[in-house]
């Protein structure tokens, strides 16, 4: 692999200044770095990639061994070795074969969770499990992270398949959060889902003794419109929910990961279990492309491939994912958490320091609202930031077509206009146009340069849909997999977030008065102090 390195990092210094738009003057360069699949579009083609640098990314597939980590996986190998664990999320939305983990095939106990899942579901929506007030008007989901992420993304982006009761999600542990939510709706007529594994997780059991005490205020039961999404039954037990809602999964789910089983509960009670299984299938459609294309025409391994190159080889220390699509304004945060805890590691699988710079930093917004916000660093500033742009061919609103076709110009024009940017000369005939001449009209001219060689890329899908969005997220929960194999780190544990929480818990009794600030450092006692003169 290190002499693989070192090919790529001389290729980039060989091709670093190219600029971009003659490659796409070639009419076959668009085809011929794109790949599709299963209505999916993926067009990297606007980047510095050439086939010299494709052929030797693609090397780093078999230099890394990413296909047999892959069967690996799906076949429940315990590839999570810090945690001794397999990584199966894939066997949620598995709707045939058998998946064995230690002689065990778990598919069995996955279907009768998901017709469990169905069952509580339909009865919801129809009504037959009811409120103390009458049928739920309201479901309100308290989870933080994996548990919150995932469906209250795809609750907005499958808004307009949602027809059971309205849905709320709840994660932070700021009481606003709880408060804001639960302000106006009915205690009566809401059912509270409480998602987490171990039922200790102290955002989200904050938030339910708040959510219990408010029901209590209102009605005689208050347990009995809760349901839970854990493995932790005497702790459910003990909070008063039966058994019979909760709703359980297992330590080889990653909570990042976990959308497709109980922990999308919310979401199938908002949708529908029928779409909610579209959902499930649009995953499943895209475990077997992964499995079975060449590595030349996968699309999880493509978008690696090409992170790996504006990452690694590059040395780009940002992507923007910017869906051009407002229902999905929420998928850049579910794929900051995704990637950046799943591949922001610094310690290889074998306990060496990595000698590459782990994953960018991933943030965003949907279009045109960037646009009007930080675009203007991405054309224009100093450092170059990738940008990866999704659009939706589709809309669900055939009655407003002309505001969807002036969304999707509007990220064409973004993707060209950082490719081909504007030089000087052109800059200066505009400026000339308005009647400037001389050192007025460089001057004004230089602020309109826009440098181009800025590299995108683009993701096409027909029509957000149930199937559609499954089909996305499992595209990146596989890219995100194989960029990791290829840094050789493990991308399914998260040791980074423990630290902070051991020491959030050694510092609330000090602001409540006690335990002292003896021994802390000058700056934290500082600010304890000035927080408990609020008290």
């Amino acid at each position: 692999m290190t002499t693989l390195w070192q090919a790529l990092e001389n290729h980039h210094e060989q091709v670093r200044d190219r600029a971009l738009l003659p490659l796409l003057e070639d009419p076959l360069r668009g085809s011929e770095f794109s790949a599709r699949h299963g209505g999916l579009l993926f067009d990297f083609s606007k980047t510095n990639i050439d086939a010299t640098g494709l052929s030797l990314l693609l090397q780093l597939i078999d230099g890394a061994g990413v296909e047999a980590r892959r069967e690996a996986m799906f076949t429940g190998a315990t590839i999570n070795e810090t945690e001794g664990r397999a990584v199966l999320h894939t066997a949620l939305r598995n709707p045939d074969d058998a998946v064995m983990v230690a002689g065990q095939d778990v598919m069995p106990g996955v279907r009768d969770t998901l017709a469990r899942m169905r069952g509580f579901a339909d009865d919801i929506r129809s009504g037959r499990i009811r409120g103390q007030g009458g049928a739920y008007t309201d479901v309100v989901n308290i989870g933080i992270g994996g548990s919150d992420l995932g469906p209250a993304m795809a609750a907005i982006a499958l808004s307009p398949y949602a027809d059971g009761p309205r849905t709320h999600f709840v994660s932070n542990v700021d009481g606003a959060h709880i408060a804001d939510t639960l302000r106006g709706l009915d205690p009566a007529t809401t059912l509270v889902i409480v998602a987490s594994k171990t039922f200790t997780t102290i955002e989200t059991m904050t938030n339910a003794e708040t959510a219990r005490d408010w029901m209590a205020a209102s009605v005689a039961d208050p347990a009995a419109q809760f349901a839970a999404l854990s493995t932790a039954a005497e702790r459910t037990a003990e909070f008063g929910i039966d058994p019979s809602r909760v709703f359980g999964f297992e330590d080889w789910v990653g909570g990042r990961y976990s959308v497709w089983g109980p922990i999308g509960l919310s979401l199938m009670i908002a949708i529908g279990p029928a779409d909610f299984d579209d959902f499930l299938a649009g995953g499943a459609d895209m475990d077997r492309h992964f499995r079975q294309a060449a590595p030349a025409h996968n699309l999880p391994m493509l978008l690696a491939l090409v992170g790996i190159w504006h990452n690694q080889i590059c040395g780009h220390a940002t992507r923007a994912v910017l869906p051009y699509d407002q229902r999905l304004s929420r998928l850049p945060a579910y794929l900051q958490q995704l990637e950046m805890e799943s591949n922001g590691k610094r310690v290889a699988m074998d306990g060496s320091d990595l000698t590459l710079h782990s994953g960018p930093v991933v943030w965003g917004e949907p279009g045109t609202n960037g646009q009007h916000a930080f675009y203007q660093l991405i054309h224009q500033g100093t450092r170059i930031v990738p940008c990866e742009f999704i659009l939706v061919r589709k809309g669900h609103e055939p009655h407003l077509r002309h505001q969807h076709r002036l969304l999707v110009s509007n990220c064409l024009a973004q993707s060209e206009a950082l490719m081909k940017g504007r030089p000087l000369a052109e800059a200066m005939e505009i400026m000339a146009a308005k009647g400037l001449t001389g050192a007025e009209q460089d001057r004004q001219a230089r602020h309109r340069v826009f440098p181009g060689n800025r590299p995108s890329t683009t993701l096409a899908i027909p029509k957000l849909t149930p199937f559609t969005l499954g089909q996305i997220l499992a595209l990146y929960e596989h890219r995100v997999f194989v960029e990791g194999v290829i840094l050789g780190i493990n991308s399914f544990d998260q040791w980074g977030v423990e630290l902070g929480k051991e020491l959030a818990l050694a510092l609330q009794p000090i602001l409540e008065g006690r335990a002292s600030a003896e021994g802390k450092d000058s700056s934290t006692t500082m600010l304890l102090d000035y927080l408990r003169a609020v008290d």
